[in-house]
């Protein structure tokens, strides 16, 4: 790795860890030529799918977007990098699991916002605002109110992985099954 300082070709690794979720690795460097330290990050490259625009085209999915949206709508906001690194992470975890070629930016947004709503509600009513191109302060109310009577993204996975080790319920002998009389 070229020295970002005395552009050496020449550094050690001085340390590795595990950074984010566990999908990338941080490296402290070393420049043998001048001494100065700098880090490095490593991660898989993924085939992450096209975006369908709201106008049909289709482009190829970009990452700086990506981060511009959740750094726009998170400024001055008290969340950490290594949070703003792992909502992007389990976005794209989401986007490659999908399996799909192509995802509408619309299912993107709404990724995002589920990531904000879990980080910070300001920052999500403020991307909200944009995506969903709030014209007036009623908007913006009806929307905090949803924010109010729905729990966050985070309590919802909870409640999904609770009823992931239940068996499903069989059906009782005297009832219809799927809407037919047993006969």
């Amino acid at each position: 790795m070229r020295c970002p300082f005395c552009g050496a070709q020449d550094t050690r690794v001085v340390d590795s860890r595990l950074f984010g979720e566990g999908d990338q690795v941080r490296r402290r460097r070393q420049c043998v030529v001048c001494t100065e330290r700098f880090t490095t990050f490593e991660a898989a490259e993924l085939n992450l799918p096209r975006v369908i625009k709201r106008d049909g085209s289709r482009v190829p999915f970009d990452g700086r977007k990506l981060r511009t949206g959740l750094m726009r709508a998170l400024e001055k906001r008290p969340v950490g990098t290594e949070q703003v690194e792992s909502a992007i992470a389990h976005i794209n975890r989401r986007l490659v699991s999908g399996g799909d070629s192509e995802v509408s930016s619309r299912r993107i947004g709404e990724l995002v916002m589920d990531e904000l709503r879990a980080l910070d509600q300001v920052a999500y009513v403020r991307f909200a605002s944009v995506y969903r191109k709030f014209e007036d302060v009623n908007a913006f109310r009806e929307e905090i109110d949803r924010l109010e009577r729905q729990p966050n993204p985070e309590v919802r996975r909870h409640q999904l992985d609770l009823l992931d080790g239940l068996e499903p319920e069989q059906p009782h002998p005297d009832l219809p099954h799927k809407g037919k009389p047993r006969p």
